[in-house]
């Protein structure tokens, strides 16, 4: 009996890391395909394109030239990130809770 229940809480434990693995990869598969703003755009560019964003963040940074200010904006699905007004990077959202990357952008 014992031996039956260590096997299962190894079994779940071994399950967790490789769905999660498996959820990493089918979202960045999807990044991939994803119609995401493109580097170097301007943020005139991208709400022309995609409309007003769900919310923008207060920006950050600004202390220094090595540190410019950095602006974020959340769609529903993607996050863009901006350096100053120009995009560094774009991504998807959470595809689940306990992934590891940007929070969704509808939370309260």
């Amino acid at each position: 009996m014992l031996r039956s229940a260590l096997l299962a809480i190894v079994l779940t434990l071994a399950a967790g890391p490789a769905h999660a693995d498996r959820l990493l990869i089918e979202r960045a598969q999807a990044s991939e395909s994803a119609n995401l703003p493109a580097r170097g755009q301007t943020m005139a560019q991208i709400e022309a394109r995609y409309g007003a964003p769900s919310r923008k963040l207060a920006p950050a940074g600004g202390q220094s030239a090595a540190w410019p200010v950095i602006h974020r904006w959340e769609y529903p699905t993607f996050t863009v990130y901006f350096e100053r007004d120009r995009v560094v990077d774009a991504v998807l959202n959470k595809a689940a809770p306990n992934e590891i990357g940007p929070a969704p952008a509808n939370r309260g």
